[in-house]
């Protein structure tokens, strides 16, 4: 179990739309998301997908950002993957929770962050007997609207022997 994952908007609408938030509570010991990212979350998105989820996850932990954000990595993300990356420094966090490519490369190299995505959680899930096969919850995802790329998907499906 980690100690602490800081979260971005999309893995979180991602994971509600399919009633899967619970995950996150199961695997880790504290979920932390910027106020960029809640009100992001609250904005709704594709007709408020998974809103009613997120609002029942009472224990999704909203912070403040302590320090002015950093210039440069909000002219390179949009505000609310800066924001998480700020947020992860903040609380020296175990991971970020990010699926855009170009931020999770800047997490990783430039902030040395440890850096998971979706299916990351899905395939831990599976792994602590949470779910049974990561590949409907997957398929739902996308069809709810939430895109991940075939290939990732595939080797998601690989990794966890449900080709």
């Amino acid at each position: 179990m980690r100690e602490c994952i800081v979260a971005d908007t999309g893995p979180i609408i991602a994971l509600s739309m399919v009633d899967h938030l619970y995950l996150l509570r199961h695997l880790s010991q504290r979920t932390l998301i910027p106020e960029i990212v809640h009100r992001e979350i609250l904005q709704g998105g594709q007709a408020a997908a998974g809103l009613q989820v997120y609002h029942q996850a009472s224990w999704i932990e909203v912070h403040a950002l302590h320090t002015p954000q950093d210039p440069s990595l909000v002219t390179l993300l949009d505000n609310g993957e800066a924001s998480v990356i700020q947020l992860a420094q903040e609380h020296q966090a175990d991971c970020v929770l990010i699926d855009e490519r170009k931020a999770r490369k800047i997490a990783r190299t430039v902030y040395n962050l440890h850096v998971i995505g979706t299916l990351r959680i899905l395939l831990d899930a599976k792994k602590h007997g949470l779910i049974e096969r990561i590949k409907e919850v997957a398929l739902n995802m996308q069809n709810s609207g939430y895109w991940i790329h075939d290939s990732i998907v595939d080797l998601a499906l690989k990794e966890a022997k449900e080709e």
